[in-house]
């Protein structure tokens, strides 16, 4: 009977381990665990390839703190991906294009992509300012009216660093268009080569969908570029609701989508709180860059009992940047995304 009751406790012991292990943090956390052990910082390879790419290129330190970001929302979205498509879902296959759009995109925003290896590869020292007017935003339009607001005299050193981000937003902007617009001329391609005319009728939503992608962001690239021209003429409005720019075009935006009164306080209540982490998130990409220069200065002159302690100091800073840096960017997915939406259905109407 001992004997018995001895198996029977022992059982519910194996049974509890196995449960615990089942239900612990490593196994359902499987980016912490392939971090932890195997000292990779994602868990879908393609990513991880891109992050080492970066690092040996050594761009810099505020750039690989945005790049981080970028690919922790990219590393997210994929993993919830292949979720769906384990149940069955995204048949038509448009998640996993939209991802794959996403995906070239942070390539090209960051000279990943293999297309301009002979450029100029930023070092570790940042100089936001110092790079020649030249090909700067890769649009002559773009680059002569940066040329013009530098050179005005009606905008500080803080206003003309806003600037810069803007311009860079708006860069990025385009280069997501071309990729999208690249994307449904393929699409088009494929449904004219491969499909019946049986087939044609049941596929035309996902072109019908596309399209109208491409007309919104086309629609907030012209508008995007008429913004940035009134602000090189003319400087920053000081009446502005918005100081970041980036939350002001987001407010110009929605003004002219069809919410309700009740729907826009909303919205720019959001914005406001939204604003506070941009500029939170600026804050710490100024500390990071001076961090940085500390860091190398110590190195330079060698003294090693300053190294570690900067070296710790730096490092907390950089991870700290990357994560305001996703949390921020996955704010601005969700305002854009739903504005986009409210275009759609305006359009659609």
């Amino acid at each position: 009977m001992k004997a018995f009751v001895l198996i029977l406790v022992l059982g519910s012991y194996l049974n509890f381990a196995v449960l615990g292990s089942k239900y612990s943090r490593t196994l359902n956390d499987p980016k912490k665990d392939t971090r932890d052990d195997a000292g990779v910082e994602f868990s879908i390879a393609k990513l991880n390839k891109v992050w080492e790419k970066a690092v040996r290129l050594q761009l810099a330190p505020v750039k690989q703190a945005e790049l981080h970001s970028d690919l922790e929302i990219q590393e997210k979205d994929e993993l919830h991906w292949k979720k769906l498509k384990a149940e069955g879902m995204d048949e038509e296959g448009e998640k996993e294009a939209k991802l794959r759009r996403n995906f070239n995109v942070i390539l090209a925003r960051y000279g990943l992509d293999g297309k301009k290896d002979t450029r100029n590869l930023e070092s570790n020292f940042l100089k936001e300012h110092d790079n020649t007017d030249t090909d700067m935003f890769e649009d002559p339009r773009l680059d002569k009216l940066w040329s013009k607001a530098k050179t005005s005299g009606k905008f500080s050193e803080e206003e003309l660093q806003n600037l810069n981000r803007e311009f860079q937003h708006h860069k990025d902007k385009v280069q997501e268009y071309n990729i999208v617009m690249e994307t449904v001329s393929r699409t088009e391609d494929v449904f004219k080569n491969e499909i019946s005319p049986s087939e044609m009728e049941i596929k035309e939503h996902v072109l019908h969908e596309k399209h109208a992608e491409l007309k919104e962001k086309l629609r907030s690239i012209n508008q995007g570029f008429e913004r940035l021209r009134k602000i090189s003429h003319h400087g920053f409005d000081v009446d502005s609701e918005f100081k970041e720019p980036r939350v002001a075009e987001l407010w110009d935006m929605a003004k002219e989508r069809n919410f309700t009164d009740d729907e826009l306080e909303s919205f720019k209540e959001e914005l406001m709180h939204f604003e506070t982490k941009v500029e939170k998130h600026k804050h710490y990409q100024e500390q990071l860059e001076l961090s940085h220069q500390k860091l190398k200065h110590v190195e330079d002159l060698g003294y090693e009992e300053h190294m570690v302690k900067n070296k710790e100091k730096y490092t907390k800073l950089a991870e700290k940047t990357r994560e305001m840096g996703y949390k921020m960017k996955k704010h601005m997915q969700d305002l854009t995304s739903r504005l986009a939406r409210k275009a759609l259905q305006h359009n659609e109407l």
